[in-house]
């Protein structure tokens, strides 16, 4: 898919990897540096629309939540990643978040953040209890999930 597909068909929480080009082996270090800045997994987490600066007008972009480096009660790093829609990168959808889970967001509205996607509502109100209160909740829906289940039969 290109960047714009994943920007207009993926919904948030899924897992996307980029440029399905195959590794190169170990021994070719250049190689292997410029293959891992052009393919990486992770959760889609963010969606932003064109914005006009003066008098331009910068294309829409979409983040990876690619991981985090910490022990398991102290993140230090975050890595992610934002690709704009003219990127000229394939990405390929891995999974979309099931019936059932909530996605938790920093705030409403347009510029919301996925900050973690629960299995179910318990899930999410134990996740927020111990790490985030100000957050907004959204349950993915059965209709959702099965429009991504219509979408996977007809894709090629």
């Amino acid at each position: 898919m290109s960047a714009s597909l994943i920007f207009d068909l993926a919904p948030i929480g899924s897992l996307a990897w980029s440029d399905g080009t195959p590794r190169p082996p170990e021994r070719f270090r250049n190689k292997l540096a410029a293959w891992e800045s052009r393919n990486s997994q992770g959760r889609l987490i963010r969606k932003e629309g064109p914005r006009r600066l003066g008098s331009y007008t910068a294309p829409g972009s979409f983040t990876l939540h690619e991981g985090d480096i910490g022990s398991k009660t102290t993140i230090l790093v975050t890595i992610r990643r934002t690709f704009g829609l003219d990127s000229d990168l394939t990405f390929k959808v891995i999974a979309r978040p099931a019936a059932g889970s909530v996605r938790i967001f920093d705030r409403a509205g347009e510029a919301r953040e996925l900050l973690h996607l629960a299995e179910d509502l318990n899930a999410a109100e134990a996740w927020l209890r111990a790490h985030y209160a100000g957050a907004v909740l959204e349950e993915v829906g059965t209709d959702e999930a099965a429009a991504q289940a219509q979408e996977a039969r007809t894709a090629p």
